[in-house]
């Protein structure tokens, strides 16, 4: 089941992106306890995502585009993301 955080990451991210392959990992449950925890279940995720937008684009600016496209959701609303961000064929 996808709560409502991870649902609109993936939505958000589908819009920009037309992504060929989109993972939305939740990892909030493995930092239970931990600085950033909510209690929410929803405040820590890792992001795979492919497209060809990111080719010829540099691992910082990926990470930097995808949390442009996620809006006040890094930072606000979950508290750590880990972006893997490539182009097809890498």
């Amino acid at each position: 089941m996808t709560g409502p955080v991870a649902h609109e990451i993936r939505q958000l991210l589908a819009a920009s992106f037309a992504p060929t392959r989109l993972e939305i990992i939740n990892d909030s449950a493995s930092h239970h306890g931990h600085a950033g925890h909510d209690g929410s279940g929803e405040s820590h995720f890792t992001i795979e995502i492919e497209s060809a937008a990111f080719a010829g684009v540099s691992r910082l600016e990926r990470q930097r585009m995808v949390n442009r496209a996620l809006g006040d959701i890094p930072g606000q609303r979950v508290h750590a993301l880990a972006i893997k961000a490539k182009a097809p064929g890498e």
